[in-house]
């Protein structure tokens, strides 16, 4: 097919698409690696899905096996000898006859029970919709690229999107013609108006996913799977938090562990939709990477499970003088006997006063404190991803990633820092691995978080790793602060226990160990968010698109310069006199 006038042709694995020059449609080179975490989790949710399936023939087969041998051993033992004996003979044809009546019985007692598949064993090929299509890569990479999916819908609202995808279908040839279809709709509207029908739904909005979120949990099947990624960081990590409680149901607190943070009142936020409609999640992966945050979760219905729903979140308590937290779930269950009563959560598990420092404390959540990984699935996912490396461009990012994922602490919600630790205290840091060796010493676990390079998960309570900087401390005097600083009053208390900085056997992870890369710098300039589609790019925008960034609209074309004109004279009076006037 030849290239219209006007047009580049954008090549991502095995799928290409048709692009302008100018902002029509939307498209982010810097998406690759989002998009190829996607096809990994898809790849691995058709294994898993399989497995699944054969699973639950087995145990079907193995339960009427029993059942059989039940029936059989029951009719034995009531009919007596003598009428076994005085049972009449039978011919041939009547045994033909009697067995053909009682084939046809079954056949129909059958189609009365269950559907075909069901009786056959069959499983049928997923159904992937992806909400937010735009230019339509994405979901021509699941066709081109993932086996064993049946169709992929691709929707948009916007008329030049979906004219460009279908100008993009057909431009990969017959198999994106036969599997890849586009419709104009509103997402919102099409996923109501097709509950359960979408065993993949995919959600990538430019934004806020909010208002997305109560249709597409209400369309993907049974056991399906969710796709969905958040790009307002600003917003999930507290800069505007009440702007983050009225999307999301959760109100955040400013602290390192943000961005892990705004993984879980995310995931908190679908729970409470699938919730509303007798359903609930259960989280495979959940990803921070360069700018937004990505989680990957599926969705059963049981009226039972979502009186579990209190068990799985908390609330966060957190320190303003330092870097204590604390959590304090919603719910408690109480089992007597046979029975299981839920309850309301113990609380406060904090007193007015921070313990450690003194200062007040910051409250925010609900945020979602259950594991937010599947260890099972990031390993199948992992192997995939290193199996089939010449088919992922961005191996090594996802590699990294995944890597890190699959050696966190699960179990653990949230991170210290231990820059922030040595901050509050004004002292030295220890390296990475003494602390890690001290906490480990101390009979407690401790991993690095994939969020970010410097955090720490650990099952140790903030007392004991206080008492580990004040032992370091110690051995390492700092300078005299203010008594009231919230250092001085944490140092002014003794050890409880007394830190050990021998470096333990697991001071470091295995990725470590084999010097796996596991945080990995952007692989070129202006590698972030772009420019809402439609949206006229001028020269402010060269900081996000770099200066090469071409604007079809106002310069014809050329490449939009930056300003490196010398400052006006009013501007330079302005600056010496740190006033600004007006003109």
């Amino acid at each position: 097919m030849e290239i219209p006038e006007g047009y580049s042709v954008v090549k991502e694995g095995e799928a290409q698409i048709l692009m302008q020059t100018s902002n029509t449609v939307f498209f982010n080179k810097a998406q690759v690696n989002n998009r190829d975490m996607s096809i990994a989790v898809l790849r691995t949710f058709i294994e898993k899905r399989k497995e699944e399936h054969e699973e639950m023939l087995n145990k079907r087969k193995k339960k009427q096996d029993k059942k059989a041998v039940e029936e059989d051993s029951t009719v034995s033992a009531e009919v007596p000898k003598e009428e076994k004996q005085a049972e009449p003979a039978v011919s041939e044809q009547d045994k033909v006859n009697c067995e053909g009546e009682k084939e046809v019985d079954v056949a129909v007692n059958d189609g009365k029970k269950s559907s075909s598949w069901k009786r056959t064993g069959d499983i049928q090929p997923p159904v992937v919709l992806e909400a937010l299509a735009a230019s339509g890569l994405r979901a021509l990479r699941y066709a081109c690229e993932v086996e064993g999916i049946a169709k992929v819908i691709a929707l948009d609202i916007e008329q030049a999107s979906v004219e460009a995808c279908r100008k993009n279908i057909e431009f990969n040839g017959s198999m994106a013609c036969s599997k890849v279809e586009a419709n104009q709709a509103d997402a919102r509207v099409y996923m109501l108006t097709h509950p359960k029908e979408f065993d993949v739904v995919d959600i990538d909005p430019y934004g806020s996913p909010s208002t997305f979120l109560d249709s597409a949990v209400q369309s993907v099947s049974d056991g399906g799977i969710l796709m969905c990624t958040a790009t307002d960081m600003a917003v999930l990590c507290g800069t505007s938090a009440e702007v983050c409680y009225s999307k999301y149901g959760s109100y955040p607190v400013k602290g390192k562990y943000c961005h892990e943070m705004a993984l879980r009142i995310l995931l908190a936020s679908i729970e409470s939709h699938a919730n509303r409609y007798k359903r609930y999640i259960v989280p495979v992966l959940s990803v921070h990477m360069d700018f937004y945050i990505r989680v990957f979760v599926r969705i059963f219905t049981s009226a039972g499970e979502i009186k579990n729903a209190p068990l799985k979140l908390s609330y966060v308590y957190q320190c303003v003088g330092c870097d204590s937290f604390h959590l304090q779930t919603l719910g408690r269950v109480v089992t007597k006997n046979n029975s299981v009563k839920h309850y309301p959560g113990f609380g406060p598990t904090v007193p007015q006063e921070c313990a450690d420092c003194g200062k007040r404390f910051n409250m925010g959540g609900p945020i979602w404190s259950a594991p937010m990984h599947d260890q099972d699935w990031v390993l199948s996912i992992l192997e995939n991803v290193k199996a089939m490396r010449e088919r992922y461009p961005a191996y090594e990012k996802i590699l990294a990633v995944l890597t890190t994922i699959s050696e966190e602490l699960h179990d653990v919600p949230l991170f210290v820092s231990l820059h922030n630790l040595c901050a509050t205290l004004k002292c030295t840091s220890p390296s990475a691995v003494m602390f890690r060796s001290a906490v480990l010493n101390a009979g407690y676990r401790i991993s690095g978080s994939h969020v970010n390079p410097l955090g720490l998960k650990s099952d140790a309570p903030m007392e004991v790793i206080w008492d580990i900087m004040r032992c370091w401390v110690k051995n390492h005097p700092i300078k005299a602060q203010p008594p009231d600083h919230p250092g001085s009053v944490i140092l002014s208390k003794e050890p409880k226990i007394q830190a050990n900085f021998s470096r333990a056997v697991a001071s470091l992870s295995k990725a470590q160990v084999k010097k796996v890369k596991r945080f990995l710098p952007n692989p070129e300039k202006n590698w972030g968010p772009k420019v809402r589609a439609g949206r006229q790019i001028t020269s402010k925008h060269v900081s996000i698109y770099g200066p090469n960034v071409l604007n079809g609209d106002e310069n014809g074309g050329e490449p939009v310069e930056t300003n490196n004109e010398e400052p006006s004279a009013k501007r330079q009076k302005a600056d010496n006199n740190g006033v600004v006037t007006q003109s």
